[in-house]
C-alpha cells in the first residue's frame, strides 16, 4: 500500500552483469512490489559489486526481513558466518543486531529437529524455545508438546524448565554424567516425539538395557499408554 501511494522511497542496488542487463542486489521486494502497484520507474543506485560481496549482501537483506522467522534468522546468520568468515560481533554489526541478540538466535539451532519444527511453523514462540535450550533432547520434545496443547506461557514453560532440572539434578548422581551413544539420543528423540513424554535410555555395552519413561502426572499416563495400544 505504501508504495502504491508514494512509490519506491528506498533505491533498490544493481551491479551490471554485461549487455545492458543488471542483477539486483538488494531490494527485490521492493521491485516486484513495484510492479504489482505497475509503477513505471524505482530509484536504482549501480554499483560495481564482486560476486562474494553480492551474496552477501543479498543474505543480509533477506535476514533483516521483518517478517522472517526466529529460526530462520539463526540459519541466515549462521551462513554470514560460516561462508564468510564473519565473527559474532561481525555478524551482528552487519544485521543490525546486537551481539547479545545474535548470539541468543545462534542457540536456538541447538535444540532438537521437532522443537525447531514447532518454532518454525509458529507453535512456540521464540521464548518459549529459549526456555528449552538448557534440556535434555527428549525433554524438549515432551514440553514443547505440553506448552503447545495446554497454550503456556513462556513464564509457565520456564517454571516447569527449572522444576524437571531441580528433580534431574536431585536424582541423578555426577558419577552417571556421561555422554550418550548417538544412536540412543536419537532413539531417544523419536520416542519423545511419538510419545509426547520424556524417555530415558539406559544402554548397556552387551546390548540389553532400560527404556524408562517419565509422565507428570495420571492425565499424562493415560495419554502415553493410549498412544503406545494404537
Amino acid at each position: 500500500q505504501s508504495i502504491l501511494k508514494q512509490g519506491v522511497m528506498q533505491p533498490i542496488i544493481v551491479r551490471p552483469i554485461g549487455n545492458n542487463q543488471y542483477e539486483i542486489i538488494a531490494g527485490e521486494r521492493r521491485w516486484r512490489a513495484a510492479k504489482l502497484a505497475n509503477l513505471n520507474e524505482v530509484p536504482v543506485i549501480i554499483k560495481n559489486i564482486p560476486d562474494e560481496s553480492a551474496l552477501a549482501m543479498a543474505l543480509i537483506e533477506n535476514i533483516q526481513r521483518e517478517d522472517l522467522n526466529p529460526l530462520e534468522e539463526a540459519i541466515g546468520i549462521k551462513r554470514l558466518i560460516d561462508e564468510f568468515n564473519m565473527t559474532h560481533e561481525e555478524a551482528a554489526d552487519a544485521v543490525g543486531k546486537s551481539r547479545v541478540t545474535v548470539s541468543n538466535l545462534l542457540r536456538l539451532l541447538t535444540l532438537t529437529k521437532p522443537v525447531q519444527d514447532r518454532l518454525l511453523t509458529g507453535k512456540i514462540d521464540m521464548g518459549h524455545a529459549r526456555a528449552l535450550i538448557g534440556l535434555e533432547g527428549s525433554q524438549q520434545i515432551m514440553l514443547c508438546e505440553e506448552a503447545i496443547q495446554k497454550n503456556l506461557s513462556v513464564r509457565e514453560v520456564e517454571a516447569l524448565v527449572k522444576n524437571l532440572q531441580n528433580g534431574y539434578k536431585k536424582d541423578t548422581p555426577k558419577s552417571s554424567s556421561k555422554k550418550m551413544n548417538a544412536d540412543v539420543r536419537q532413539l531417544e528423540e523419536s520416542l519423545a516425539e511419538t510419545l509426547g513424554a520424556s524417555v530415558t535410555i539406559d544402554a548397556k555395552k552387551n546390548g540389553s538395557g532400560t527404556l524408562k519413561v517419565h509422565y507428570r502426572n495420571l492425565e499424562q499416563l493415560d495419554e502415553i499408554l493410549h498412544k503406545i495400544k494404537r
